[in-house]
């Protein structure tokens, strides 16, 4: 599965909350190292998640303080490591959905 047709999905799922595309491509770039100009290419590329988080700059650090429940899984046990940094991103735009500062979810 392709990561470029995800993410119009986490755009619209933090829309339809109020909040923005910067505010979704911030948890991004945070979580990968990513900018601006590099997500883009792989948008266009239509990059799929494997490379897309294969080929990240830098996995945060703060990572591993993502914790919780997503799709019925806790995103701190989850042993496939692309899948868990897949979880981590749902986690992510999930806070962001639901209201939470963005301090808190950037794990500030």
């Amino acid at each position: 599965m392709s990561f470029a047709s995800v993410y119009p999905h986490y755009i619209n799922k933090a829309e339809m909350k109020g909040r923005t595309k910067a505010e979704v491509d911030e948890i991004i770039f945070w979580l990968t190292g990513y900018n601006q100009k590099t997500l883009q290419k792989l948008i266009d590329n239509k990059t799929d998640f494997e490379t897309f988080f294969n080929r990240a700059p830098r996995i945060n650090p703060n990572a591993s303080k993502i914790t919780g429940v997503i799709c019925g899984y806790r995103v701190e046990e989850i042993e496939d490591k692309l899948m868990q940094k897949i979880r981590y991103l749902d986690k992510l735009i999930d806070e962001l959905a639901k209201g939470k500062p963005m301090e808190k979810i950037l794990r500030k």
